[in-house]
């Protein structure tokens, strides 16, 4: 085959040629800068260039072990402790420093395996989805990865795709683009061919398509003109960091951090200060104030919130629901908002032809004929020219049509054989403004007749004469559930190709009707939903008659009702009041569903959009996360943020359970750290200033804290409490705050039992101590698990996963035996008298029961939180469409 390059540009060229610097030129001109035509490129020069340009990407997805190991050893205070323990080492203290050396070793290895684990689990997911562009190579169409593209691809835009890299149009019909993403404004953009002056602003280039901007409507084609960090959006992307971005719990992390960087500097510099005054040695000092310091962090944090993230999608891909990326996990976990289409998803979405009816409501077999020739499908191959026997008979399925235009050919009784003396003319096709079909064809008799079928409604407003009893019918028709198409004609002499202007003076044929029964499991759906704390809303284009009576069969609580016509005469402001309190959104366009998406998300609600086909794609994107099925479109999955392998309500609640489940999992660790540990270090803190020895050695906290955070590493696979599911949960540092200073002094109190214990019981001196208290704080602090799980009685109305239980005993097991085996000395132990594991018990004991109490003051108040208002910005809107842009390794360059 002929090459479609006809002047290889060199690779300056490639890289150099800005949407900016192509919008001032004529398309041929860019075309030959390029050195390719309008036929596209061959495969082998596609190949050429992506090695000299590079992948279109703005996002690495790949595990790398050493990051991994570099971010665990970015904790300033691990690196401080370890440097401490090295002039500790140096200065003859080489036992103690060694230990806390393993121990490091061992947090650290233990902190980055899991991690990368969990990374390398999300780079897995990232390699599974992919995003196509349909492009001409070797002068014919083919889908290649978006992040293949290179200059001089010819490139195909459709309504609802996003524009895959910056684009110089070639050709456009009616093409629109939503430019948000750049410039934050929500209105559409005309996009043509002709060049803009120079020095214009990105806003202002009408005849580029850019990266990450999605077709708001039409189609047109386009050459490459920059890809990845050359094109406008990639720079912005870029400039936000080329790894995926971290989640909103990850953020939450991170201002976390800060109340226990203040806590952990306090209190350390008390103790550092206090050893001092006391005349303790300085190395020993600050050994034990930095150990103080790590025994306060919850080390594995991080990893505990990657690996539930990377178990939760292994976890919702067995309930059937597929995630594009780690955080559309915490996006279902947070969505407070349904909005859902009927078809398929409140209904079986099987639709079935019920009858063809004159105006007044009786039987009329010509309204069939009539609606099967103003189908959108080709009429059947043979009726031009076979005899009547050999015609396909009804039941046959015709290519190309829709639902309802396929369940008329497949009608029980359908007078197919009598389309064969028809021929179609002229067709204008179907489309959300007109919600109409008209067609022009030549009767048997030689005559010329236009025939249009559409939403009552819109053909009735056509009819100047509507027959009498023609609204009782509709009105009957659509209270009972039905979906209902209008069928008019009119004479047609002289017209070949039907043009809007046609579409007048028509006369009323009759109503073809169809039924879609609501789905059995949809009713539970919805239920569970409702559970979950989520508001279901319906958006449609069928009639409002008939999505309420759906909705009232399957016990949809009512909130009201408007149409497309009612959703226009409104405000943004007006109507954003509105949508709060409507259920049913009835004969919206695709434009209408993304605009009410927008205005709910102004009003802080997380909303998530279920839709499947092409018109679905544009409130998909304006969804805080977009859902679609196996089954939908292309263009529909494209826009989509997860997947269901089934359209059903009940696996995506199966998918919301789990975002939620992960976020209350990882909570429970974030608030048994912080009490527990504060507690042990408030405690540590006291004893040392009281005490004439250090209470606990530097490297015995360290291994206190290792052991208390390895049997924390099963909390993700815990069960979780229905209640803790009924709304999104978010971070909470008021909350976290008071939890730590309510619990952590109860925790102190029973160190400080102990402590009494120990030298007014047990006369211990500081090995006997140390050891005595290192058993009861690991042993307290882990066994608490169970209690601050669950606002519940555990065990007996809450039980906790098989993971969870044998890794806590597992490890107070390993607390016990310390001070028994061969290490003891090492690690500065000694064996415990056998009476005071019976005090322990005790302790324990008391220590639970008191908890379970405080609990009850604690929570007192309802169970169920307030709704959160959650504001997300533009950056968070750009990261989003960035991770589209993803590669499975370094980008160059960078």
């Amino acid at each position: 085959m002929e090459t479609a390059v006809h002047a290889l540009p060199g690779a300056a060229h490639l890289m150099g040629l800005s949407a900016g610097e192509a919008a001032t030129l004529p398309a041929v001109q860019v075309l030959d800068r390029l050195g390719v035509t309008e036929a596209g490129l061959s495969g082998a020069e596609a190949t050429r260039r992506l090695a000299i340009c590079g992948p279109n990407a703005v996002r690495a997805h790949y595990a790398r072990a050493l990051r991994v190991l570099g971010q665990q050893l970015r904790n300033a205070v691990l690196v401080l402790l370890a440097v401490t323990a090295a002039v500790s080492f140096f200065l003859g203290d080489s036992i103690n420093a060694v230990i806390i050396g393993v121990i490091l070793a061992a947090s650290v290895g233990l902190g980055s395996v899991n991690e990368y684990r969990a990374e390398r689990a999300a780079q897995a997911l990232h390699s599974q989805v992919r995003h196509t562009a349909v492009v001409l190579r070797d002068a014919r169409p083919a889908e290649v990865d978006v992040t293949a593209l290179v200059p001089g691809d010819v490139v195909r835009l459709t309504l609802g795709g996003i524009v895959p890299a910056d684009l110089r149009l070639l050709t456009t019909t009616g093409l629109e683009c939503d430019e948000s993403v750049l410039t934050g404004e929500s209105m559409p953009v005309d996009k043509t061919v002709a060049p803009v002056p120079s020095g214009v602003a990105p806003a202002a280039l009408g005849c580029c398509a850019l990266m990450g901007t999605v077709v708001r409507a039409g189609g047109g084609t386009g050459v490459v003109v920059a890809t990845g960090g050359r094109a406008e959006f990639g720079r912005i992307a870029l400039g936000l960091g080329q790894r995926q971005p971290e989640t909103g719990f990850q953020a939450g992390l991170r201002h976390f951090s800060v109340l226990l960087l203040q806590v952990a500097i306090t209190l350390t510099s008390l103790i550092l200060v206090t050893n001092l005054v006391l005349h303790r040695p300085l190395i020993e000092s600050l050994l034990f104030s930095l150990a103080i310091a790590v025994g306060i962090t919850p080390q594995l944090l991080p990893a505990v919130v990657s690996t539930s993230l990377a178990a939760g999608s292994r976890r919702l891909a067995r309930c059937k629901v597929l995630v594009k990326r780690l955080v559309c996990i915490e996006d279902l976990g947070d969505m407070d908002v349904l909005v859902t289409d009927k078809t398929g998803t409140l209904t079986e979405g099987r639709i079935g032809f019920v009858a063809a009816l004159a105006p007044g409501g009786g039987a009329d077999d010509r309204v069939l004929l009539l609606g099967l020739l103003a189908t959108e499908s080709d009429l059947p191959a043979e009726a031009a020219s076979a005899p009547e026997a050999d015609l396909p008979t009804s039941g046959s399925v015709v290519a190309g049509g829709n639902p309802l235009d396929a369940a008329l050919w497949q009608a029980p009784g359908a007078p197919v054989h009598l389309t064969g003396g028809y021929t179609r003319l002229g067709l204008l096709p179907f489309d959300h403004e007109r919600r109409m079909t008209t067609a022009v064809l030549r009767a048997p008799d030689g005559s010329r007749i236009l025939i249009t079928k559409g939403a009552p409604e819109a053909v009735l407003s056509r009819c100047p004469d509507v027959p009498a009893g023609a609204s009782d019918t509709l009105r009957a028709q659509f209270a009972a559930g039905s979906r209902v198409v209008a069928v008019a004609t009119r004479p047609a002499a002289g017209l070949t190709v039907p043009t809007l202007a046609d579409e007048r003076d028509l006369i009323m044929a009759g109503f073809l009707v169809f039924l879609d029964r609501p789905k059995e499991a949809a009713a539970a759906s919805l239920r569970r939903l409702a559970a979950l704390g989520i508001t279901v809303k319906v958006a449609t284009g069928d009639n409002p008659l008939v999505a309420e009576k759906v909705c009232v069969d399957l016990g949809l609580p009512p909130g009201g009702t408007m149409t497309g016509t009612d959703i226009a005469a409104l405000d943004d402001d007006a109507l954003t009041a509105a949508v709060e309190t409507t259920t049913i959104f009835a004969r919206v366009s695709p434009e209408q569903k993304a605009r009410l998406i927008r205005l709910l998300r102004r009003r802080g609600r997380d909303v998530g959009f279920l839709g499947d086909g092409v018109n679905d794609a544009l409130a998909l994107h304006a969804a805080d996360v977009g859902i679609s099925v196996d089954t939908a479109t292309d263009v529909a999955k494209d826009a989509a943020d997860v997947v269901l392998l089934e359209k059903d309500l009940g696996v995506l609640a199966d998918g919301v359970a789990e975002g939620r489940r992960i976020f209350a999992n990882t909570i429970k660790y974030v608030l048994m750290g912080t009490s527990s540990n504060f507690g042990n270090m408030f405690s540590a803190a006291s004893a040392s200033a009281v005490l004439s020895f250090l209470p606990m050695l530097p490297g015995q906290i360290l291994l206190n804290n290792l052991l208390y955070d390895t049997s924390q590493l099963s909390i993700p696979t815990d069960h979780v409490d229905p209640e803790q599911l009924h709304a999104p949960s978010h971070w909470d540092i008021g909350f976290i705050r008071r939890f730590m200073f309510f619990f952590g002094p109860i925790s102190s109190l029973f160190d400080f039992l102990t402590f009494a214990i120990m030298l007014g019981v047990f006369h211990a001196g500081p090995e006997l101590f140390r050891s005595g208290w290192f058993v009861e704080s690991l042993a307290t602090q882990t066994l608490i698990i169970f209690a601050i799980r669950t606002r519940r009685i555990p065990f007996l109305r809450s039980r906790p996963s098989v993971p969870l239980l044998a890794a806590v005993f597992g490890v107070v097991a390993i607390g016990i035996a310390l001070p028994l085996s061969p290490l003891a000395h090492a690690l500065g132990f000694t064996p415990l008298p056998p009476v005071f594991f019976l005090t322990l018990t005790g302790m324990v004991i008391a220590y639970l029961i008191l908890v379970e109490f405080a609990k009850k003051v604690f929570f007192a108040g309802p169970v169920d939180r307030p709704l959160t208002v959650r504001r997300r910005d533009h950056v968070h809107h750009v990261q989003r469409r960035a991770s589209r842009f993803s590669h499975p390794g370094p980008l160059p360059g960078r």
